[in-house]
């Protein structure tokens, strides 16, 4: 078996190198070839469009949130812009087209972890409301950790105590189920076998991330214990939907020839049977299946059942027609239910059938608002949610209405790649001499084309209208 070893040079020549074109500048400059993109003795036409013809925008000024090509030739202009306001603005409790925040929420908006569209920055505490902390917490129970109940882990397992995407936010009256003030990051000195020194005596600086959370800060009942917590941070959005567009059989003949170098995920790729793991599949809702390639951990087979169908629910739970429960856990509902500061407020404010806090009212007693809140706050998707909509879909209508959610999916399926730019400069030539010398295409393959482009499409979306295709594309992801 041969393996790949990546050297430092290597590691800085691909975090030194960007080919993308995007410049909030009106004066700045583009080696555009007199306005003819051709190839050169480097560089093929082609990769002046890194998202290929359909998905790529020649706009500098703020070409990270450009709609595609794609959506401008099949008539989706008005969908893509209303769309982007669901990314741009925050969610709040009553106020529409954005009503429907928490009672317990991870962010308001989507921009507090994707400034700019882009990737979240390196913050030094955690909190909710910092504009561009991309950070989410990922509490777990490490592998061989025993917890009070006896119950032994032979992996890493997340807690139940919160969501897999831990709240730190809430809604009045409620507390959130972490206590952010009392999450700490703090950032390590690493050295490592080098000395964090180059052979040619140039030093280095390596930093890590220690997170911890006091138990004391969890609202809940129980509370968790045996936990480890580690960070994830969000990346820029723009181009997934070409990432869908790639067909499941040009992922198998990649993963298949990669196997036979390097050592592959197992959850996605069988050695042994050189074909895809058992757990590489995601089922859709419809029962159809697409291979993993989205979210942190390829959990995930399609864009529209991936991060962004996803976040738009569960980072601002905020309901919709196919999603009518909420993002919480048994053991925030049980807490809430019996902090009698929150029984309190519910029992003077939920009496108005106009307040958010109605559902939870009952009778107006402290034990019917007590049962009330245990049981809408607690409610289990699969088995309870017939129950929710009872209290919390009136006369047909969500909290994010269907027409909302498809024009968003427009916007999210919409978003462009910026077009390249310099590829007749001299030193950007030379870098791509030196990515194929050095032998980073061996992990980071070039370019891609798409296949059809046949995505799926849930019940919503369906319902509503098309999304935009990106067929028969050469990227250059």
């Amino acid at each position: 078996m041969k393996y790949l070893k990546i050297n430092k040079y290597m590691l800085f020549g691909l975090l030194s190198m960007s080919f993308m074109a995007c410049n909030d500048d009106d004066n700045a400059s583009t080696d555009n070839n007199g306005g003819k993109y051709e190839g050169n003795d480097v560089f093929t036409a082609a990769e002046w469009y890194p998202g290929g013809e359909l998905g790529t925008t020649s706009n500098e000024k703020g070409c990270y949130s450009n709609a595609s090509p794609a959506v401008e030739q099949q008539g989706l202009d008005d969908a893509f812009n209303y769309g982007e306001i669901f990314f741009e603005r925050s969610a709040t409790i009553n106020s529409a087209p954005f009503q429907g925040l928490g009672p317990a929420y991870v962010r308001t908006g989507c921009e507090f972890c994707h400034p700019n569209y882009g990737h979240g920055k390196r913050m030094t505490r955690y909190n909710a409301g910092d504009y561009g902390n991309g950070y989410l917490l990922v509490i777990y129970h490490p592998k061989g950790s025993t917890d009070n109940d006896g119950k032994t882990y032979n992996a890493d397992t997340y807690i139940s105590e919160v969501t897999g995407m831990p709240q730190t936010g809430a809604v009045t009256p409620f507390l959130p189920p972490i206590d952010e003030s009392k999450i700490n990051i703090a950032w390590e000195k690493a050295t490592d076998e080098h000395g964090n020194k180059f052979p040619d005596g140039e030093t280095y600086d390596l930093i890590y991330p220690e997170v911890t959370i006091p138990q004391d800060a969890f609202n809940t009942d129980p509370k968790p214990n045996t936990y480890e917590v580690r960070l994830e941070s969000t990346i820029g959005i723009y181009g997934t939907a070409l990432l869908d567009a790639i067909d499941d059989d040009s992922l198998k003949a990649q993963y298949a020839k990669s196997a036979k170098y390097v050592e592959l995920n197992p959850d996605m790729w069988d050695k042994d049977a050189n074909d895809w793991a058992k757990s590489a599949h995601y089922t859709l809702a419809d029962g159809s299946t697409r291979i993993k390639r989205f979210t942190y951990a390829l959990t995930r087979g399609s864009l529209q059942d991936g991060p962004g169908a996803n976040a738009i629910w569960n980072i601002t739970n905020v309901t919709r027609s196919d999603r009518h429960y909420l993002y919480t856990t048994k053991a925030w509902a049980k807490a809430m239910s019996e902090n009698e500061d929150v029984l309190k407020y519910i029992m003077e404010k939920g009496k108005d059938e106009n307040s958010y806090l109605h559902p939870y009212y009952g009778d107006g007693s402290r034990d019917s608002v007590s049962y009330l809140v245990n049981l809408l706050l607690g409610l289990n998707a699969k088995t309870d949610a017939p129950t929710y909509e009872k209290y919390f879909v009136k006369n047909g209508k969500d909290e994010m209405g269907d027409n909302d959610y498809y024009n968003f999916m427009v916007w999210h399926r919409g978003l462009s790649v910026p077009m390249a730019r310099n590829l007749n400069d001299s030193d950007v030539k030379r870098g791509k001499q030196l990515f194929y010398e050095m032998g980073c295409t061996n992990c980071h393959r070039p370019s891609w084309t798409t296949g059809n482009d046949s995505y799926w499409a849930d019940g919503v979306v369906k319902g509503q209208g098309k999304l935009p295709v990106y067929a028969k594309q050469k990227i250059w992801p």
